[in-house]
């Protein structure tokens, strides 16, 4: 593939008052890094290598808000506490130091078990106290932790915003504890931050996101990760078609998210192919299309293997993105995020903008256990 045929992907976007010089953006993706959820100047070094890379914007790994147990991970990096912000500000100057844009990712865990089986010392807490469907774990939360939590999301975008960071997203998605009011299946509470449809099951977020907007200001970027599969249940699916995902995003963005960042394991996959074909919109051409947000497309961009098989072991080769050019030139979605071909290769952005495809490195799951 040559430099001129991946123009699409190298064109400069304005959102809120963030500048982007390219369509690339690095996916969050969860290293556990940070020891005593502190992250470091290996951390920094890690995020300036892919500004230097050529990389739009960076997105960090998931990094949590001020609630107990809020992570299932003892690696996680925190995102409240004076050692953690003080590393966060140091990593946030090194990007910036490299040319580069960055936020970061915002969340809490909800009642998930993370991949090492760590337990945390706090009871886990989740709109009704399960993991998945008929699954108990944790603690229901009330009305007044429900409240704590909205409110510690919006502390913790006002302090990214201080530290000098371009934007923020929330994480809400892949069954973590947005994404668990959202879910059927998790969200078994009789108050108001449930009910029969997608649209009331979906108060929760809007109230975080309502909170954050008003905690940035009204131009500030605010990126909301967003999926319909979960990590306890690959098929889930939160609408099935598109007037039931115009009533689960529109009031979301509505709320003040103006960038959705909507997760699908395999990017070239149509969201809805009983209406457009096998080459129909993905999951974020729909959202674009439904509610005029800008999006970002994620899944196992350059690789022949998606997502969770890296986490079974397995490996993946680059491979060619030709499906992914024809999308972007059609504007289906706005930004392409990568995410394991940016792990083993910090270069990657830079040799696909010079026609460098044959130089691409695959995926090896043995990257997962340094910051290269």
């Amino acid at each position: 593939m040559t430099a001129t045929a991946t123009d699409a992907l190298f064109r400069p976007l304005r959102v809120g008052t963030m500048d982007l010089p390219n369509r690339i953006v690095m996916a969050p993706m969860t290293r556990t890094f940070a020891p005593e959820g502190i992250p470091g100047a290996a951390n920094a070094a890690y995020y300036r290598r892919r500004a230097e890379g050529g990389v739009g914007l960076i997105l960090s790994e998931g990094t949590v808000i001020d609630r107990p147990a809020s992570r299932n991970e003892p690696g996680i990096p925190f995102f409240h506490g004076e050692a953690p912000l003080a590393g966060w500000k140091h990593v946030i100057d090194a990007v910036h130091d490299a040319g580069g844009r960055m936020g970061p990712q915002i969340w809490h865990t909800g009642s998930t078990i993370g991949m090492s089986g760590w337990e945390p010392e706090a009871p886990v807490e989740s709109p009704s106290g399960l993991v998945g469907p008929d699954t108990p774990r944790g603690d229901a939360m009330s009305e007044e932790t429900v409240a704590d939590t909205v409110a510690a999301f919006a502390k913790a975008a006002a302090t990214a915003k201080g530290l000098g960071f371009d934007t923020i997203e929330l994480h809400g998605a892949h069954g973590y504890l947005i994404d668990q009011f959202f879910w059927s299946g998790t969200n078994q509470r009789a108050d108001r931050y449930n009910g029969i449809s997608i649209g009331q099951r979906s108060r929760f977020a809007a109230e975080v996101v309502t909170a954050v907007r008003a905690a940035i200001g009204p131009d500030f970027p605010l990126i909301l990760r967003v999926s319909q599969w979960k990590q306890q249940d690959y098929a889930a699916r939160l609408a099935e078609t598109p007037d039931l995902m115009t009533d689960w995003l529109l009031p979301l963005v509505e709320a003040g998210a103006n960038v959705l960042h909507c997760s699908q394991r395999r990017f070239w996959e149509p969201e809805f192919p009983e209406i457009d074909g096998e080459n129909g919109l993905n999951f974020a051409g729909w959202a674009k299309k439904l509610t005029g947000a800008t999006t970002i497309s994620v899944g196992s961009v350059g690789l022949s293997g998606d997502f969770m098989a890296a986490f079974s072991g397995e490996s993946s080769t680059s491979v060619g993105m030709d499906r992914l050019v024809g999308r972007m030139e059609r504007d289906e979605f706005d930004l392409i995020a990568v995410g394991r071909a940016l792990i083993s290769d910090p270069q990657w952005a830079a040799k696909v903008c010079d026609g460098h495809a044959d130089k691409l490195k695959g995926f090896e799951p043995a990257a997962l256990g340094e910051l290269v």
